[in-house]
């Protein structure tokens, strides 16, 4: 049975896992506070992929949690990886209960790290403050139950729903405040995806900046069905891999890329002769690519939004407007009747700056 007491000690492992937030790839971001007497006597948090546990920095801060309860915001791992097992450190130490935010999706440990605490006599809770722990690992939990990654399109308009003037300039619609978001999101993010097109018109460099923050950079991710991609393009450049998914045979073209440090890898095409948006998901989610950021076109933009492959659309509205000759956010065909209307659901508002950013789901 949890108390009031469970969940004010779960939120601070939950701000602890917060810390993890650009660093922890493909790993979750976890959090632990130890507690005896109402009184939190160690603390720790994830904060690289190979590095130690949560559960582990806390212990490893005081001699003795004989008879402790521990707030950990993920089950304790119960498996050797790179890491020992969670679940005997807590043993071994010698703590009496553990309260956990949620179970782990991750099928080699999905309730057996609970199992074996109970087995070893130590009381446990499950699904203290678990919505929020969800939501901080959507990304991991997506890749883990549906093989693919969280899919969150990004999204930069004037009210007038325009991405640039008619001659394609487009720098800048949004204010600074805007664009130091865009980059939070993009630390927070495995991997961010664009189109060809966008890689030939803006150059885009596609790292996170955040100044002294640290970052583990995501993967860019570019979709060439046919290999365009320069050979002096900024994405071929900086501290982050570069991955190209193409349809095409073209032997010369793949050893030129590769040779400029890029990945490429062939997929099967659409009979438009693209590539395969669900291929590319799923080859992402094989290479543990938890949440996917989608900055592109009008293009690509409408093909995830017609193959019903984004999981969160996030709109940054700045107060001015371009005109009905400027470009448009998405390019959908399909679309000739208000009964093919694509209708999305309000999750927050919320103003950066002088813009306005809004989410959605579908």
């Amino acid at each position: 049975m949890t108390t009031p007491a469970d969940e004010v000690f779960m939120a601070q492992a939950l701000k602890l896992a917060q810390k993890g937030i650009y660093t922890t790839d493909p790993n979750p971001r976890v959090g632990c506070v130890i507690v005896r007497d109402h009184q939190v006597i160690a603390e720790g948090w994830h904060q690289f992929s190979g590095h130690k546990h949560a559960e582990i920095m806390a212990l490893e801060q005081v001699d003795d949690v004989t008879g402790a309860t521990v707030y950990v915001s993920l089950e304790p791992c119960c498996h050797t990886g790179k890491t020992p097992p969670c679940s005997q450190a807590l043993i071994r130490a010698g703590v009496s209960r553990v309260v956990i935010a949620m179970t782990d999706p991750n099928p080699e440990v999905s309730g057996r790290g609970v199992a074996e605490l109970e087995a070893a006599g130590i009381k446990t809770d499950t699904l203290v403050l678990a919505e929020e722990a969800k939501r901080l690992n959507r990304g991991f939990i997506t890749r883990m139950q549906r093989q693919k990654p969280f899919v969150i399109a990004k999204l930069a308009a004037s009210l007038d729903g325009r991405t640039a003037m008619a001659s394609g300039e487009s720098q800048w619609i949004t204010s600074a405040q805007s664009r130091v978001d865009v980059h939070r999101l993009r630390a927070s993010s495995s991997a961010v995806v664009t189109g060809i097109t966008t890689v030939i018109a803006d150059d885009p460099l596609l790292t996170a900046r955040l100044g002294d923050v640290e970052v583990t950079q995501p993967v860019r991710v570019v979709l060439d069905s046919t290999l365009k991609t320069p050979i002096t393009a900024a994405i071929l450049t900086g501290c982050s891999e570069t991955w190209i998914m193409t349809v095409s045979d073209d032997g010369h073209r793949k050893a030129q890329l590769e040779a400029l440090g890029a990945k490429v890898f062939t997929l099967p095409e659409t009979e438009q002769g693209r590539v395969d948006l669900n291929a590319v998901l799923s080859l992402l989610a094989a290479r543990q690519i938890n949440q996917l950021m989608l900055e592109a076109g009008p293009t690509l933009n409408g093909a995830f939004l017609e193959q019903d492959l984004v999981d969160e659309w996030c709109v940054y509205l700045a107060p001015s407007i371009l005109g009905d000759a400027g470009r448009g956010l998405f390019h959908l065909p399909s679309l000739h009747a208000m009964a093919d209307k694509v209708t999305l659901s309000l999750q927050t508002i919320r103003q950066v700056g002088p813009d306005i950013k809004l989410t959605y789901t579908k």
